[in-house]
């Protein structure tokens, strides 16, 4: 009867032993997996936080751009020639010095990716070359230049709408929690007021 009791003891023990094992076992695989999870959200969110950034330093960027693009369409309507040269002039500066911007920061979009967003801010950085060439020509004296270079803003504004759209998306795809939305855009379209669109 003793031997059985002792049996007994050292079986109960010995499941006891297992099971506060096995208990600690899942436990320790639940608290690995819940580490794991909690570490791969906050990479994600990191992901989507530098991305949100950098799409914002481009649109953001390019609406400064606009705004210098109002600006020579103003100065060009300034009728005293000297004063309207020298204004074009230091717009072109700052053009150029907004441009320097733009480029750094749509390398900075390559870099955080993914390749739509990447390609979209790249066709938006082109797209100024030909209101830069247009704005040039109107300093050299091309009487045809402005009309070249208010032509140019269409494309350059759809670009940045579609950049909008593709950071929306990207921003939007597996956020946690849900993203806010793209920075608003200040749709200005300059030239209207100059220029009415064709059977306006």
């Amino acid at each position: 009867m003793a031997d059985n009791t002792l049996w007994v003891g050292v079986l109960t023990a010995g499941t006891a032993v297992l099971a506060s094992w096995v208990t600690s076992q899942g436990t320790a695989r639940a608290a690995r997996i819940q580490a794991e999870t909690t570490a791969a959200v906050q990479r994600a969110e990191q992901r989507r936080t530098a991305r949100r950034t950098a799409y914002a330093d481009v649109i953001e960027q390019a609406q400064r751009m606009g705004d210098l693009y109002w600006k020579v369409n103003d100065a060009h309507a300034d009728p005293d020639p000297e004063s309207r040269t020298a204004t074009l002039k230091d717009l072109r500066l700052r053009l150029r010095d907004a441009y320097a911007t733009l480029r750094h920061l749509v390398r900075v979009v390559e870099l955080e990716g993914p390749l739509e967003a990447a390609a979209a801010a790249d066709r938006l950085r082109r797209s100024t070359s030909d209101s830069y060439q247009a704005l040039e020509d109107m300093i050299g004296g091309d009487a045809d230049a402005i009309q070249r270079f208010n032509e140019c803003y269409a494309p350059f504004w759809e670009r940045v709408v579609a950049l909008v759209a593709i950071a929306r998306e990207v921003l939007q795809e597996g956020a946690v929690p849900a993203p806010n939305p793209a920075p608003a855009l200040r749709a200005r379209w300059p030239w209207v007021r100059r220029r009415p669109r064709p059977g306006g």
